[in-house]
């Protein structure tokens, strides 16, 4: 915000004894009427000083370091005043007086602020953040640091700095150096934006050098499992116990649309009777702490009696002897080979199979399936509904049958208009036949009314 009006002039400050003359060189700027005033931490004596000129006079040596060092001042706050014009910055007597003594804000670096959200996202686990959430910023950070010593051969750089041509080498970076694919790049430059965004609020920095930056992801593809592949899983007779578990869970997985951490977390006390009078999971999802809802399939209730009496659940009070998700990711690789199932499987996968195969191909709404799932929005559940061929086929012969219907209904249509039309006709022959004394009318409209009968005779019984 510019000033109104701006004063700055420099006075040798009156000392508690009158006669003392060797004074020191005070510094006061006056903006939009509000004065403040500081010592430049120079003395100089008040028979050399002109107060017209506000300098040291004489051409002696002192005389010309004292002037010199005012003239920079006086180019230091004027290149001061233009730095704050250009962040949109009030300018105001304080604010010159503190830059003057050096208490302007420090020039916050990206990795110092960095550092400080991810020990604040430390500091509130598990109250508000998950343990992976942590690691996740830890490696962002470790990218951007690798990024700036590969590009400017530092440690770290300021705010200040940051501009759109930097958002776009940290993506190539990521692409080339990281050999990160586009999403994975996107991903981290969203946790980067994060802190940039904390740097703006503030007033680390003046803008967002986001702006212009326009990432788009790449829809992947992520397939459940078919209804076939599942059965397979099911029916799979495992000599491993180790086997055996981590197909059960994911099985439960897959019946229940749980996610890793939930079913991980699922304690028989979530387990509650519903309004119908059967069992349903009724717990907070760890991720979005929203509610869900879940009714209890025979297949996961199935799996639930199976490890009820199970020492690591007893002692613990969970439903599932859930292992690591690294292990559970790994065993399940091993799984769909030995089941002869050749789609990729990971804990998340179960959650799609539960979405698409178990709930929306088999008719239950995808709002309803939105609330099992515990999503806040429909868009978050149709990332989940990929439909089967079963399911298409279902429904396009469902659709012919219907396209098919309607064909007969609008012959039967026709002829109704037909009718209409003959009515309509015979109306205005009657009426005609009330004003006309034309020759042989009668016998014509009898005729025609005796046609028209038998029409609507023949019409009836076909």
């Amino acid at each position: 915000m510019l000033e109104t009006s701006y004063g700055l002039t420099f006075f040798l400050k009156s000392p508690k004894r009158k006669t003392d003359m060797i004074r020191y060189v005070y510094l006061r700027v006056t903006v939009d009427g509000i004065p403040k005033e500081t010592s430049t931490k120079r003395k100089w004596d008040l028979k050399r000083w002109d107060q017209d000129t506000e300098r040291a006079t004489g051409t002696k040596e002192d005389a010309r370091s004292l002037n010199f060092f005012l003239d920079s001042l006086v180019t230091n706050i004027s290149n001061y005043k233009t730095e704050l014009i250009n962040e949109c910055k009030t300018i105001s007597a304080m604010r010159i007086i503190d830059f003057v003594k050096g208490n302007n804000p420090s020039k916050s670096k990206v990795l110092e602020e960095f550092q400080k959200h991810n020990d604040e996202v430390l500091a509130l686990f598990p109250q508000e953040y998950a343990k992976g959430t942590h690691t996740r910023f830890v490696t962002a950070r470790s990218h951007v640091q690798e990024f700036i010593l590969f590009k400017y051969q530092k440690e770290d750089i300021e705010f200040r700095e940051l501009n759109y041509e930097f958002i776009k080498d940290y993506e190539m970076f990521l692409k080339t150096i990281r050999k990160c694919c586009n999403n994975t790049t996107l991903k981290y430059i969203a946790n980067f934006k994060k802190i940039v965004l904390r740097g703006v609020a503030k007033e680390i920095i003046p803008k967002d050098p986001f702006l212009l930056f326009k990432g788009k992801k790449v829809k992947i593809l992520k397939e459940p499992l078919t209804r076939a592949e599942l059965y397979l899983l099911e029916t799979k007779q495992f000599e491993s116990e180790r086997l055996s578990t981590v197909r059960d869970i994911f099985v439960f997985q897959c019946y229940t649309g749980l996610a890793y951490i939930d079913v991980k977390q699922l304690k028989k006390t979530d387990i509650k009777r519903g309004i119908d009078g059967e069992l349903w999971i009724m717990s907070n999802r760890q991720k979005t702490k929203s509610s869900t809802d879940i009714p209890l399939l025979p297949k996961a209730l199935e799996i639930m009696e199976k490890y009820e009496n199970c020492p690591f659940c007893v002692e613990r009070g969970l439903v599932l002897p859930v292992k690591s998700n690294q292990k559970m990711n790994e065993y399940l690789k091993e799984i769909a080979e030995l089941s002869k199932v050749y789609s990729r499987l990971n804990t998340h996968k179960a959650r799609r199979t539960f979405a698409s195969t178990i709930a929306l191909n088999n008719g239950v709404s995808i709002h309803v399936v939105k609330e099992m799932l515990g999503h806040h929005s429909i868009s978050q559940t149709e990332d989940y509904a990929i439909t089967e061929q079963e399911t298409i086929g279902r429904e396009m012969l469902e659709l012919k049958e219907r396209l098919s219907r309607p064909s007969k209904q609008e012959g039967s249509d026709s002829f109704s208009v037909i009718l209409q039309q003959f009515e309509n006709d015979l109306a205005d022959l009657k009426r005609c036949h009330l004003s006309t004394e034309e020759k042989g009318f009668d016998d014509k409209f009898t005729q025609f009314e005796e046609r028209f009968n038998k029409f609507k005779v023949g019409l009836s019984v076909n």
